[in-house]
């Protein structure tokens, strides 16, 4: 595949930093230490099955829902073409 200026692999390169970037980013996110009965936001039960699913969680369902939909992805572009410089 002509690639102008690139070497060989180097978009598949891209990919896989793209990928392993964010497995490192939702490992960081893993919740540790020693997890809550209750939850921290809303002080609702947390149910036993969601707190041997997940050791260390501290909060319930629907109050992660709403911390994660807060959560914007930032990123930077790898590729560099010139339609996202000028956006």
């Amino acid at each position: 595949m002509a690639n102008g200026w690139a070497r060989d692999g180097a978009v598949q390169e891209q990919i896989d930093d793209t990928v392993s970037d964010a497995v490192k980013h939702a490992r960081a996110r893993l919740p540790s230490g020693e997890g809550a009965d209750y939850c921290e936001d809303c002080g609702n039960d947390i149910p036993e099955a969601r707190r041997k699913a997940l050791p260390g969680i501290r909060t319930c369902v629907t109050c992660q829902s709403g911390r994660d939909a807060a959560i914007r992805p930032a990123g930077f572009n790898r590729r560099g073409s010139k339609d996202s410089q000028l956006r």
